[in-house]
C-alpha cells in the first residue's frame, strides 16, 4: 500500500490494546540514539493512556529495555525490547533477556574500526547490532555490505534489516509481530483490538500482525510501500493523535468496529 497523505482514522469507542514504537514514532530521530530526550508531557500522556487502557499499553522497540527505562525514567511500561528478544510482561516484572553470540563483539569492533570515524555510530545491543548512518547517509550502502558479509560468520538464523537511516543485524526470531502476538495472549491485552504505530521497515512485520488481527496499523511519515492501513504525517501529529484518541479521562466500555 502506498500512502501519501495523512489518512489516520478517528477511533470509535472500543476495547483497544495499544502498541508503540519509540524512535521516529514518539520521538524524533537523532544522529545518535542517546541524543534524544523525553518531555514530561509525553511521560504524563503515556501514564494517562496506560491507566485508561487498564494496562493494555506496551512499547515494541528496537531499543533495549534498559535503554528505554533510562530514557523514560521514572515511567516503566510493559515492553518488548530488541524487536522482541527482550520482554517485560508487567511494569514491575522481571526482564526476559537474550544472549549475544560470541562473534558479535568482534564483528562490531571490525565495523566500528572502518566506519566509526566517519560519523557512523555502531550500537551494540546484545544479539542485535545496529549501524546508524543518519549523520552520514552516503555510507549506508557500505554499512549494509559489511553486515551482509558477516552473516556467514554468525550462527544460523540471523538476518539483515535495512532501515530509513541505518542497517541492523538480528536473529530471525527478533520480530515485532511476534512480540505483539505474545502480548495479545496475556491480560490485560487479551480480547482487545490491537493498534500499532511505527515508522520504519522493522515495523512492517508488526503492521502485518495487527492487520491480520483486525486491528489498526499506522505508519508515521511513510516512505513508499507499507503494510500499514493508515498514515500520520510526523511525530508531533502522532503524539497529538494519541492524545486525542487515548489521552482523555474516560474509560473504554464498549466494542465497536472501525467504519471505513
Amino acid at each position: 500500500m502506498n500512502i501519501q497523505a495523512d489518512l489516520t482514522p478517528p477511533l470509535p469507542e472500543g476495547r483497544w490494546a495499544l502498541f508503540l514504537d519509540i524512535d521516529g514514532t514518539l520521538l524524533e530521530h537523532a544522529p545518535h540514539p542517546d541524543a534524544v530526550s523525553v518531555s514530561e508531557e509525553l511521560r504524563v500522556l503515556l501514564e494517562r493512556i496506560e491507566q485508561r487502557l487498564d494496562g493494555a499499553l506496551a512499547f515494541i522497540t528496537g531499543r533495549s529495555i534498559a535503554a528505554v527505562d533510562h530514557l523514560f525514567d521514572p515511567l516503566k511500561l510493559r515492553i518488548a525490547g530488541l524487536y522482541g528478544l527482550e520482554h517485560r510482561l508487567a511494569p514491575a516484572g522481571a526482564i526476559e533477556a537474550a544472549d549475544a553470540p560470541a562473534d558479535m563483539a568482534a564483528l562490531a569492533d571490525e565495523i566500528e574500526l572502518e566506519l566509526a570515524s566517519k560519523a557512523v555510530y555502531v550500537e551494540r545491543k546484545g544479539p542485535v547490532l545496529a549501524i546508524h548512518t543518519r549523520a552520514a547517509p552516503q555510507l549506508l550502502a557500505r554499512a549494509t555490505e559489511l553486515v551482509e558479509a558477516a552473516l556467514a560468520r554468525l550462527p544460523k538464523g540471523y538476518r539483515v534489516i535495512a532501515g530509513n537511516a541505518g542497517v541492523e543485524l538480528m536473529p530471525l526470531e527478533a520480530a515485532k509481530g511476534a512480540a505483539i502476538r505474545r502480548f495479545m495472549q496475556l491480560d490485560p491485552f487479551t480480547g482487545r483490538r490491537p493498534v500499532f504505530l511505527g515508522d520504519d521497515t522493522s515495523d512492517e512485520n508488526g503492521f502485518d500482525t495487527v492487520n491480520a488481527a483486525g486491528g489498526i496499523s499506522i505508519r508515521v511519515k511513510p516512505q513508499g510501500e507499507t503494510a500499514a492501513r493508515f498514515a500520520i504525517e510526523d511525530v508531533a501529529s502522532a503524539v497529538a493523535w494519541l492524545e486525542t484518541n487515548f489521552g482523555g479521562p474516560a474509560k473504554q466500555t464498549s466494542r465497536s468496529d472501525l467504519v471505513a
